[in-house]
């Protein structure tokens, strides 16, 4: 069980509460096949998401379900908030159904929490804006725990459009608690002074930035999100920090990639290097998703079993 009735953000989350999900999703990764129906049984989970999704939006559903848990998916396209309902008047709408979780992904930051105090649910954050995604950080610490047996001392670096990305916000907060050696490495227009004032090492030059690190995290380019010419064209951007065979040469010698997706082929990381499945851990990242959202969900329900 969490301290707090939502799961909104992963900065300031206490170590110990961490450390429960990422044991108690690992004992649902190591029975991947196996239900758990009584955990949420009589539990109504809503998906409402205003941004679209494909990996966060399928594995919360397939966690829900697979804890016992009903699952209504709201599709904002075809909701009163396309006729111009406010954020408000909408979780008053949804609180009137009486549902037990709400996961809720938006383009605004902020928008979870503001949910969450019109709600009765229990609200997780499934990305808001430029803020957080908690749940992407828990699966990624995860993948990492599973595949080198610790997350402290290791170094890590997390590349590329770091003012646009809530992953890299969550990672960072996450990572560093649980005493990784954090880096980044961006263009500089894409990495707000905010990090360095919070004493993380930045760098603008792809090789020196990851060089000895035993993971490597990319990041999509967020062109949606951009106002103006923050980034190069996406042939300069790949030959400066696209990952590729050559400078991953400069990272530790068995070093693992990471990427939370969708991934841009040849932007921001070469496919040699993204389907090399003995370097990639990609597709581990997807498939423990599930296994950590069935640990969040379980969490805010305080249902542990």
């Amino acid at each position: 069980m969490l301290s707090k009735k939502h799961l909104l953000g992963i900065e300031g989350m206490p170590i110990p509460e961490i450390n429960d999900l990422l044991d108690r999703a690992d004992y649902f990764a190591n029975r991947p096949k196996q239900s758990f129906p009584d955990i949420l049984s009589n539990t109504t989970v809503l998906n409402m998401f205003f941004e679209n999704s494909t990996r966060t939006r399928v594995s919360f559903e397939i966690a829900a379900k697979r804890l016992g848990a009903s699952v209504l998916n709201i599709s904002v396209n075809g909701s009163s908030v396309k006729k111009g309902e406010t954020l408000i008047d909408t979780a008053t709408t949804l609180n009137a159904m009486r549902p037990d979780i709400l996961v809720a992904r938006h383009h605004a930051s902020g928008a979870p929490l503001l949910l969450s105090q019109h709600v009765d649910a229990a609200v997780i954050n499934a990305g808001d804006g430029r803020h957080e995604h908690p749940t992407q950080a828990l699966l990624d610490a995860l993948t990492i725990k599973r595949s080198l047996g610790r997350i402290a001392g290791l170094k890590i670096a997390i590349c590329g459009d770091i003012n646009n990305s809530r992953v890299a916000r969550s990672n960072l907060y996450l990572l560093s608690a649980l005493g990784a050696e954090v880096r980044l490495v961006s263009p500089a227009t894409l990495v707000s002074p905010y990090f360095a004032e919070m004493g993380v090492p930045i760098y603008t030059d792809m090789e020196q930035g990851i060089a000895g690190c035993e993971i490597v995290m990319m990041l999509r380019l967020q062109t949606e999100r951009m106002e103006g010419r923050e980034a190069p064209s996406q042939h300069e951007y790949f030959h400066l920090f696209g990952l590729d065979t050559h400078k991953l040469q400069k990272a530790a010698p068995d070093a693992l990639i990471m990427h939370p997706g969708p991934m841009n082929r040849g932007v921001e990381i070469d496919s040699k290097i993204a389907d090399d499945n003995s370097k990639s851990l990609i597709r581990t990242q997807v498939e423990l998703g599930v296994a950590t959202r069935m640990a969040c969900l379980e969490a805010v329900a305080g249902a542990k079993l």
